[in-house]
């Protein structure tokens, strides 16, 4: 099965245009076994398949790769560590925060980080209106948030000059958009074509205003 796995890894990372270090093939095929195998017990995925999990977890994580700025990065409502993890293996020079109020997620997270010797890992369990960190981030990402609005407004304390949001959706989402106009304006928004995934995904940057 990690034979599979590897395989599957390494040609869809060459699909998105991401080349991965033996190492960090290793590390991503590492989280993946303990997120299936955390799973089981404390609900960490609605999805429980491992194969589904390399798909729908570390590829739609890695498509975001090619895009993302460079600077201090915060992940909110990371879950179970996504995208956070998958990009902090992957930019290992990269701070990366994952911040999530739900305390068996954090757990996981920071078993993760310590199995995996992520030095780059930072864990917040708190909701994001109260983190007050002591440096700003240049990239505010997450795939969690219900709506646009709703992201920018309550993530808008933690950018600093010059920072973005960067919103992973499914389907366009047009409506949210027109509802965020007044908290932030479109930069870009990039079709995300994740190899074996047939629904739409979108990468939406956004500035607040």
């Amino acid at each position: 099965m990690k034979a599979q796995w590897h395989q599957r890894l390494t040609n869809g990372a060459a699909a998105l245009g991401v080349t991965l270090t033996d190492k960090q093939v290793q590390q991503l095929l590492d989280y993946l076994q303990e997120l299936h195998k955390w799973n089981r017990a404390y609900n960490l995925s609605a999805i429980r398949d491992p194969d589904l999990m390399l798909q729908r977890h570390l590829l739609d994580s890695l498509a975001v790769l090619p895009h993302l700025q460079a600077g201090r990065v915060i992940d909110v409502g990371t879950g179970a560590g996504l995208p956070g993890i998958v990009l902090a293996i992957c930019q290992p020079a990269t701070q990366i925060t994952l911040l999530d109020s739900n305390g068996k997620k954090t757990r996981f997270i920071f078993h993760v980080k310590t199995l995996l010797q992520l030095d780059n890992v930072q864990v917040e369990n708190c909701r994001v209106e109260q983190h007050q960190p002591d440096e700003l981030y240049q990239v505010v990402i997450s795939r969690a948030f219900a709506s646009l609005a709703d992201m920018t407004n309550s993530c808008r304390h933690l950018l600093g000059e010059g920072g973005v949001f960067y919103a992973m959706k499914g389907v366009y989402p047009e409506a949210e958009l027109e509802q965020a106009e007044a908290l932030c304006q479109l930069q870009t928004g990039i079709r995300l074509q994740v190899p074996g995934e047939v629904g739409e995904r979108h990468l939406l940057v956004l500035r607040p205003v």
